[in-house]
């Protein structure tokens, strides 16, 4: 098994939200878990209808990253499309 399906296997077999927290801030550096935290923003924006350059204006990132979440979302098979949807009905849209 390689070293990233190591780790997928370890999150997905941790329930507890307080581990899975201390073991992205033992993982990550301070500024990893910031451009994470920032891509998942960019990410939920996007699947908002929030337009590229708002985006880039309000998080300070390039249009590179956030084409990139966008062209994501537009996939078919995309989880964080399918996550997105899930989280957000077309209540709170």
């Amino acid at each position: 098994m390689d070293n990233l399906s190591e780790l997928v296997e370890i999150f997905a077999q941790e329930t507890d939200k307080c581990r899975i927290r201390r073991l992205f801030g033992e993982l990550f550096t301070s500024a990893e878990l910031t451009d994470i935290a920032k891509r998942w923003y960019l990410m939920k924006e996007s699947f908002r209808g929030t337009s590229q350059r708002t985006i880039a204006k309000d998080m300070e990132v390039s249009l590179c990253k956030i084409t990139r979440g966008s062209k994501v979302l537009k996939q078919d098979d995309s989880e964080f499309r399918r996550i997105l949807s899930d989280m957000f009905d077309e209540t709170h849209i």
